[in-house]
């Protein structure tokens, strides 16, 4: 009853009138910024094109639930369909390659064959030759023919060899290049398939059957519904006001009579050109039913409030703060403290007893 009385006894002080006389008043009363906004889903991103091509087997619609691993659709690139089986086909040649049946390992270990021979028959004759030098027997230069025989025939087999080790270090090496350009082709071709990289809800789709893709091109958006915050838009002249954890109250355009009290979650340091403000992101204090992504909202920040603060009218202030005080000839200049949409604090300048009057038209 009591609360009732003051009503009626305000209502009765600041009811319009040219000459009406009002004294400031003991009141609670909160500073509220308004920002405008819409309702969006955290953890939101792009499910983009990783290659180009024509879009095809696309089976989702906005609002599906769409779990992570999913394929959504895919896109018609032939040439990492042809790539990957090419390389598959070298990786085959390159296999071959290492083994001893490979045509040049073959032909290497007949040569290696036929130089051990050679050797071992030179040897042996130099060996003889040897002998019979010893004894003197027989001619010098028969033996350092058959001594410079027997080196060379091993100098040969040395080099067959070593041509060996080298054509199978290159098939090797063949070998690893084929199978990194398979599993490198095998990722391009998975890059035909259009796939959900968290599980989420779709919230945009861009693209449909027919579609010509280019690598980057955004397909869907994607976004968990379960995480529902408020981005707000925040005029610059109120922004440095507003901190992280104040409360706001909000009111999506879906349900005016609901108001939903939340907190400033985060606040974005750069100004949106676009949008000619700053942005601010608030989480909901409950949950949001229906909480249909994009849907618009009015939402009031709190950023002050005061209990059993000296008020008055916001009309009756002017230009530099000045109200116009009863038995004065001159207007008062007064120190505000927190301003709402239609009261004003008073800090200094006039008290509960004096008399206000209107501004001069």
């Amino acid at each position: 009853m009591k609360n009732i009385t003051l009503l009626v006894f305000v209502f009765f002080l600041f009811s319009c009138a040219d000459k009406k006389e009002i004294s400031p008043i003991n009141q609670d009363i909160k500073e509220l910024v308004f920002a405008s906004g819409q309702l969006e889903w955290d953890d939101s991103y792009n499910l983009t094109a990783q290659t180009d091509g024509v879009l095809k087997d696309v089976n989702f619609e906005v609002g599906n639930l769409v779990n992570k691993g999913v394929t959504l659709a895919t896109i018609d690139n032939k040439i990492n369909s042809i790539n990957e089986k090419t390389a598959e086909e070298q990786l085959a040649i390159s296999n071959q390659n290492i083994t001893s049946y490979a045509p040049a390992l073959q032909q290497l270990e007949q040569n290696i064959q036929f130089a051990e021979s050679k050797y071992l028959q030179d040897k042996k004759n130099a060996e003889r030759y040897e002998r019979l030098q010893q004894n003197n027997i027989g001619s010098k230069v028969d033996y350092e023919n058959a001594q410079l025989a027997a080196k060379s025939s091993l100098s040969n087999l040395n080099s067959l060899k070593k041509q060996y080790s080298n054509v199978l270090q290159q098939a090797k090496q063949q070998q690893i290049a084929a199978r990194g350009q398979l599993e490198n082709n095998i990722v391009l071709k998975k890059y035909n398939s259009i796939v959900v990289t968290e599980t989420g809800t779709v919230i945009k789709k861009l693209k449909t059957n027919g579609d010509y893709v280019k690598k980057g091109d955004i397909i869907a958006v994607i976004a968990n519904q379960k995480k529902v915050e408020a981005v707000l838009n925040v005029d610059e002249n109120s922004i440095d006001k507003v901190k992280i954890g104040q409360t706001v109250y909000i009111k999506l355009n879906t349900n005016k009579n609901k108001v939903y009290n939340g907190k400033i979650s985060e606040i974005l340091s750069a100004f949106d050109n676009q949008l000619q403000s700053f942005v601010c992101k608030a989480t909901f204090d409950e949950t949001i039913d229906n909480s249909l992504f994009g849907i618009q909202l009015e939402a009031n920040i709190l950023v002050g409030e005061k209990k059993n603060a000296l008020l008055i009218p916001r009309n009756y202030v002017g230009f530099g703060n000045k109200v116009n005080v009863k038995g004065k000839d001159e207007a008062v200049i007064i120190k505000t403290g927190i301003v709402s949409t239609d009261y004003v604090e008073v800090l200094e300048g006039v008290n509960k007893t004096d008399v206000l009057l209107p501004l001069k038209p």
